[in-house]
């Protein structure tokens, strides 16, 4: 067995011993997750995500959701279309069940001190650990380029997000540990450098169980290359997406995702919309092709989300709850920000402030 297969095993056992603590007691747990708005949420996000955070609300953990707006600038495309997009992004949390009463919403933009605490985390790493992390290398292999400054200190942007509120929980793919690592490693080592007592947790990843899903044309599922099906989008523009999906020659529908991977990503798709198998889904398609196995996946997903679309065309008719839902959990987020950054200010003993009362 190779290192990294022991270590992903090793990490899927005690995902499976946190689920267990989890389901006991709910409330020792408090869980940091969020999305970049690049682009309107898709159905990848309502099964590889929103629908676990919502059963991690109904159970009782605290869940923080981070819009992360400022990690847009990443890759270049933040402007006028933001707003929007960001709207759209808490109508999706909304509509798909995410209850403001019970969790907070928020963005990176509204919550200064969970930025400002970055400064210290950079103290904390190296820049060749930095250029190592596989977000930092995928950027750069893509683009061919440098990363930008904000790219190169996305970890220790994403430890802040993870660190600000003290989470001890995040929910991942294993594809994702790496960028868990070095938040529990910052953790470690501001409390090993600086503070008496631990400050901060070292979070652990609490592993989805949702296959990672292609998007309809072949490539990994993406906000920004639009090839997956909006939560937003209406029943027909659904039956369209899912028309133009690539399959191939062969009528009889197999699952064969080595051999016929678009074939076995519908069949993905659509079991993961009915709960039922691939394989099975297969065989009962079997020789009426892919024209009827598209017909199904529509099906299936428009049914699966008229509830949610319905709720959506509620929530966005009231735009006035939608902002205030936005100011609160914002403001809930700067109290907690704020609170952590004062701690970290006097365990550094960054407390000049005080000095003026005493004439100083």
């Amino acid at each position: 067995m190779s290192e990294h297969t022991a270590s992903q095993q090793a990490a899927l056992a005690r995902s499976a011993e946190l689920e267990q603590q989890v389901q006991e007691d709910p409330q020792k747990f408090r869980v940091l997750t969020g999305d970049r708005p690049t682009g309107p949420l898709h159905i990848g996000h309502y099964f590889g995500s929103l629908t676990n955070r919502i059963r991690l609300q109904n159970l009782g953990v605290e869940v923080i959701v981070l819009i992360a707006d400022y990690q847009v600038m990443t890759d270049q495309v933040a402007g006028h279309q933001l707003p929007a997009t960001v709207r759209g992004i808490v109508a999706d949390y909304l509509a798909a069940g995410i209850d403001p009463a019970r969790s907070t919403i928020f963005t990176h933009s509204a919550v200064a001190a969970l930025n400002e605490l970055v400064v210290p985390f950079l103290s904390l790493v190296s820049d060749a650990e930095l250029h190592r992390n596989p977000t930092v290398k995928a950027e750069t292999d893509a683009t061919g380029k440098p990363p930008t400054g904000l790219m190169l200190i996305y970890p220790v942007h994403q430890a802040a997000d993870i660190l600000f509120c003290r989470a001890n929980l995040v929910p991942v793919g294993l594809d994702q540990l790496p960028h868990l690592e070095i938040t529990r490693l910052i953790a470690r080592r501001f409390n090993d450098r600086y503070a008496d007592q631990p400050l901060f947790p070292e979070p652990e990843a609490l592993l989805t169980k949702t296959p990672l899903l292609m998007g309809l044309d072949g490539h990994k599922m993406s906000k920004t290359r639009g090839n997956g099906i909006p939560l937003r989008a209406s029943e027909d523009q659904t039956a369209a997406v899912i028309r133009r999906a690539p399959t191939d020659s062969d009528r009889h529908i197999t699952y064969d995702p080595t051999g016929r991977p678009a074939i076995a990503n519908l069949l993905e798709l659509l079991a993961a919309a009915t709960g039922d198998d691939p394989q099975r889904l297969a065989d009962d398609i079997g020789s009426r092709g892919a024209g009827h196995l598209k017909r199904t996946l529509t099906e299936a997903i428009n049914e699966l989300l008229r509830p949610l679309r319905n709720r959506r065309t509620d929530i966005t008719d009231d735009p006035a709850y939608l902002n205030q839902v936005l100011t609160t959990g914002n403001q809930r987020a700067r109290c907690i920000a704020e609170h952590t950054l004062a701690e970290v200010h006097n365990t550094l003993g960054m407390t000049y402030a005080n000095l003026a009362d005493d004439g100083a």
